[in-house]
């Protein structure tokens, strides 16, 4: 292989100037030349050099300018060093060296010793403790290390440009296009802006730290600024003895406690490190509150900043290889530390309930603790959505539960409403440890209590969970609907046989048909569809109770709505708080349902019609089927009215027509329409007055207040007499699963063979004989 060689142009005794675009010049002083190549050693170069100028070795420095970069010097401290120099000009024919005393080094130059013989010291350390020379010329202008708005937005990680470090960037944070780097550059990269700080943390014998923590705190960065790791050989309260990792490396620092004193004195070190290591070290001294230091404000920007991006931004900046768990602790101290403490807000309950009450009259916010104090549910009802519910919402409520993927889990069980634009309403919610039947008692227990009415009510709900008895005890009078997306997929799960994908579809549709047909007859005419595809569903239809699913034989009123998992919107507002510690996220909900509240209030004042604009277009569709009807008067109060294909009885008196649409809408239908313009009336005197204009103001009424200081943590209350701890269970290790609200599993599609039509293999797996 064909020797690298190279004349350095060594210069001494001149002044560096910094022009205006921060490029340095050195003017002035002796220059010599000295042949160099790759099989030149450090030491025989720099003694070379010492004799030429007559300097002294030890106080003497070396630093070049990298191709095309007159803006930072780098340091040449061994035989690496030496190596790169040769290597990065190595297209070239000469290279300027300079030869600085420590008299006449930069302000910014790092006088530290060496810390390992691999490392590359940049010229932008911050300065060691004892007070610099004057320096003869500025400092260089280093880039700033705040991520360029270019690369940023709210979908991305923050993406840190490392040149920045080295000065290789323009004013923009933007790699200069004139440099050409050679690819051994890449490997002092890892050394950026933060970690150069951090070079000069350990001064020395005599320098003196608050206490133990703070020590070794200290000596973690200086050991990652330096990359080496350490390992304890002492270390209590009151000492701490440390020694490279490396065998045989004789770095060392001894620390102890200062007599009479909590302060903590360096007694002992060695500075000198003799090991060879990689450029990257791995994360032994990455510890995960270090971590957390460093991503926090990067967090608090980007709260879904991802273990895999940390991994990747502490090794390109910091040189350190973490592993994901690693950077998943350290992402969930950083966390706790923005957020606040999970198990703290546990604590704070008593004191949380009593603001909202206080803040909120009218309200109703109560918790309940195990007999071990442990958490066990959380009812909150706010004073502005019970009003709201009861002045202009339907008697209809919709329960339902989503999983929550916080520290301690848990579940959250919400009862919403619709208001008169068929909008979604929240009404209640409850923080509970597990989905249980005794918390279901529990939630409507507190739910019954807030909304102190004899009113029946339809619930909407699942047909599992013990609420069908649950409500009944509790709601006197009411009505249990089942949701019919909890129907359908128990109805696919207890099925045995193996359907395709093309036969459930069709069992699922005509299941939906027969529930929303308003007559008996419709009814047993989609389910019979059913009964010719297989025998098994229909049975089970038969036995899952129609009369408390099918519009035909539904006792209440459930405004054809029939799932309970109406609330989408406000379920997709806990996924994004249920991470939060338990009061936090409490108040991310009264933060949202207060401006749901406010911007449908403001809205509402637009509105110039009589009803809703949702309920307006209903009517409206209804109104074009009139022209083809035909209104004969019976008796009294009693209408025939004659379609193309039908005839409908249309009672005025008790606004019931024979299709049953007027009454499972609470609209008159198209029959309906037809006599009320016969005899010269509005539609809009025989419409709910859940649907008018007026109704949705009054729902929208009330404001929710704010709570104070919820914000920052909650002191505690010493004269609560209640202690709420967290719940024993603990999010398990692994990915959480999420639940798809709307998405029944019965759709999922199955693999199918073309050969002998069976499920779960495709035709090339088929072990049919042909």
């Amino acid at each position: 292989m064909a020797t690298k060689r190279v004349i350095a142009v060594c210069q001494s005794g001149g002044e560096f100037e910094t022009d205006k675009n921060g490029v340095m010049l050195y003017k002035g002083g002796d220059a010599h030349a000295i042949d160099l190549d790759d099989q030149t050693k450090f030491d025989d170069f720099k003694n070379e050099l010492a004799e030429m100028f007559n300097f002294n070795m030890s106080t003497m420095s070396v630093k070049y300018f990298l191709p095309g970069n007159k803006k930072t010097l780098i340091s040449i401290s061994n035989d690496k060093d030496l190596k790169r120099l040769i290597k990065f000009h190595g297209n070239s024919t000469t290279v300027d060296v300079f030869i600085l005393m420590e008299e006449n080094v930069p302000h910014d130059v790092s006088n530290m010793p060496a810390s390992r013989s691999s490392r590359t010291t940049l010229s932008e350390a911050v300065a060691p403790a004892p007070a610099p020379a004057p320096a003869p010329a500025p400092a260089p202008v280093l880039a700033s290390l705040d991520p360029p708005l270019d690369v940023m937005d709210d979908t991305t990680r923050p993406n840190i440009p490392l040149a920045a470090s080295l000065d290789i960037v323009d004013a923009t944070n933007h790699i200069d296009p004139h440099i050409d780097l050679a690819p051994e550059f890449s490997s002092i990269l890892p050394l950026a802006k933060t970690t150069q700080q951090w070079q000069n943390t350990i001064t020395g014998v005599g320098q003196r730290f608050t206490g133990v923590q703070e020590f070794r705190e200290t000596l973690r960065k200086y050991a990652i600024a330096h990359q080496f790791a350490f390992r304890y050989k002492k270390n209590d309260s009151h000492r701490v003895t440390v020694k490279c990792r490396a065998e045989g490396c004789p770095w060392r620092i001894h620390a102890s406690r200062l007599s009479t004193t909590q302060l903590i004195c360096i007694k002992k070190m060695n500075p000198t490190h003799t090991c060879e290591g990689a450029a990257l070290t791995t994360g032994h001294q990455a510890t995960r509150s270090w971590v957390a230091s460093i991503i926090k404000e990067r967090l608090k920007v980007f709260p879904t900043y991802k273990p895999k991006d940390i991994v990747q931004d502490i090794k390109q900046e910091f040189g350190i290889q973490l592993n994901y768990f690693q950077a998943w602790r350290g992402k969930e101290i950083a966390r706790e530390q923005l957020q606040g403490s999970y198990k703290d807000a546990y604590s704070q309950l008593p004191l949380f309930c009593e603001r909202i009450m206080e803040t909120n009259p009218g309200s109703l916010a109560t918790f309940s603790t195990k007999e071990d104090s442990s958490f066990h549910r959380l009812f909150i009802a706010f004073h502005a959505s019970l009003s709201g519910f009861l002045q202009g919402c339907r008697p209809l409520l919709f329960l339902d539960s989503i999983p929550l993927n916080s520290k301690y889990q848990g579940t959250l069980l919400a009862a919403t409403a619709a208001d008169g634009n068929d909008d979604v309403f929240p009404v209640a919610f409850s923080v509970v440890d597990a989905e249980t039947d005794e918390n279901w008692y529990w939630f409507l227990l507190q739910l019954k209590s807030a909304l102190s009415t004899s009113c029946p009510i339809t619930f909407v709900a699942d047909i599992q969970k013990g609420l069908r008895e649950s409500i009944s005890e509790i709601f006197k009078g009411s009505f249990h609907g089942y949701c019919l997306r909890y129907l359908t997929e128990q109805l696919i799960r207890d099925l045995k046989g193996q359907f395709s994908h093309e036969m459930k579809r069709l069992m699922i549709d005509d299941l939906y048909n027969a529930a929303l047909a308003p007559r008996p007859e419709a009814f047993h005419s989609y389910i019979n569809s059913i009964k010719k595809i297989s025998l098994e569903a229909y049975n089970w239809i038969i036995q899952s109770e129609p009369q408390y699913w099918a519009n035909s034989y539904f006792q209440g009123a459930r405004y054809n709505h029939m799932a309970s998992n109406f609330g989408e919107l406000f379920y997709s507002w806990v996924s994004d708080a249920h991470e939060l510690p338990i009061t936090q996220m409490v108040d991310v909900i009264r933060q949202k349902v207060m401006e749901l509240i406010y911007s449908r209030r403001a809205e509402s004042d637009h509105w110039l019609t009589r009803l809703t604009p949702c309920m307006e277009e209903k009517l409206e569709k209804e109104s074009l089927k009139v022209r083809t009807l035909q209104v004969l008067l019976t008796s009294g109060s009693i209408f025939e009215v004659r379609g193309d294909s039908t005839t409908e009885m249309v009672d005025m008196d008790r606004w019931d027509c024979s299709c049953k649409g007027w009454q499972l809408t609470a609209l008159p239908c198209s029959h309906a329409i037809a006599v009320i313009s016969c005899i010269g009336r509005s539609p809009y005197d025989f419409c709910s007055r859940y649907f008018t204009t007026e109704s949705y103001r009054l729902t929208y009424a009330e404001s929710i207040q704010p709570i104070p200081d919820v914000e920052r943590p909650l002191q505690k209350d010493t004269s609560a007499l209640v202690t709420v701890t967290p719940p024993p269970t603990r999010r398990p290790p692994g990915r959480p699963t999420t639940k798809k609200v709307g998405t029944p599993e019965v759709m999922k599609r199955q693999l199918q063979c073309s050969r002998c039509k069976g499920l779960g293999h495709n035709k090339s797996t088929c072990k049919e004989l042909l």
